[in-house]
């Protein structure tokens, strides 16, 4: 299909209300290049629409690395880890839509629940062509046209509107095309596979020792290779992936700072505050403090 199929314009934005808000969209319409690609997952407590509109990237989810090609779609629901990384050269073009929504409407608790599901898949990527690409995009074209056009009306339009593209994605969802592709040589693949396992098991004993057992590779070569390709030390992922956990837990639960800490796989408290600390810049109360003050909209690290 052409490029024109989902309108953009660089630099184009459309936003209602704030992400603290129950109901709140943002559409951003822009490009971004391999020189700003992030350097650590982060998350959000809302949910995230990343919809690449030309050439190729890749995105990181929970640690597992998935190949995109143009139009690709990815769903990540609230609290995901997750980043883009955008290859060298030209700056590529993506659509970002970061949106609430309240799902306790009565009578409609069931059919919103049907219709956010897609974002649940252990894979939550998708990849339309033809008619079923055609009848996703038509509403988000819809949108960025009405969008052009000041009117009173055009919060309860769009977000008509939005719902009839989750409606159609999910109704849709059968045609998925999206198949997941080796990315890499083989040594990059087992680097993000052990990046996978961190996050899946950041509560366990994790060490170079023990990892570079279970996957069959010497300590100094995993410590080498694995700094090589995401960027960061092993020791330095694993506290980064469980200070994003803490962070998660301070925020959404009345959990004991100390309980946290060991839930998180911290040996102690006094390494979880000095490690909590150096990632966040504060300690987990000030953290907790912080952002119960300012509606908790979001976590990051400071890095």
């Amino acid at each position: 299909m052409l490029e024109s199929d989902l309108l953009y314009e660089q630099g184009y934005s459309v936003r209602i209300n704030t992400p603290a808000d129950p109901l709140f969209y943002y559409f951003d319409y822009d490009q971004r290049s391999h020189d700003i690609n992030m350097e650590f997952q982060h998350d959000h407590a809302f949910y995230e629409i990343h919809i690449l509109l030309d050439s190729s990237a890749t995105h990181i989810i929970e640690g597992n690395v998935h190949a995109l090609q143009q139009y690709d779609i990815v769903l990540l629901a609230p609290y995901r880890l997750h980043m883009t990384q955008y290859p060298a050269g030209p700056p590529h073009k993506r659509l970002i839509i970061n949106f609430n929504m309240p799902g306790n409407i009565p009578g409609l608790e069931a059919a919103y629940h049907t219709m956010l599901q897609p974002f649940a898949g252990e894979v939550p990527i998708y990849r339309f062509t033809g008619v079923p690409r055609s009848a996703v995009f038509e509403p988000l074209n819809a949108i960025f046209t009405l969008s052009h056009n000041d009117s009173p009306l055009n919060p309860v339009l769009i977000h008509s509107l939005f719902q009839q593209f989750l409606c159609s994605l999910s109704q849709q969802c059968g045609q998925n095309a999206y198949v997941l592709e080796e990315i890499g040589n083989a040594m990059m693949q087992k680097i993000y596979s052990i990046t996978a396992r961190i996050h899946s098991h950041y509560s366990s004993e994790l060490s170079l020792d023990s990892i570079s057992k279970e996957f069959y590779i010497s300590p100094y070569y995993l410590s080498h290779q694995f700094k090589t390709v995401t960027g960061f030390t092993l020791t330095e992922y694993i506290q980064m992936t469980r200070v994003r956990k803490a962070q998660q837990l301070l925020l959404h639960t009345r959990q004991k700072i100390s309980d946290i800490a060991g839930q998180c796989g911290f040996n102690s408290f006094s390494q979880f505050n000095r490690i909590f600390n150096k990632l966040s810049g504060m300690s987990p109360s000030a953290f907790r403090k912080q952002q119960s003050l300012s509606g908790g909209a979001s976590s990051t690290l400071s890095y």
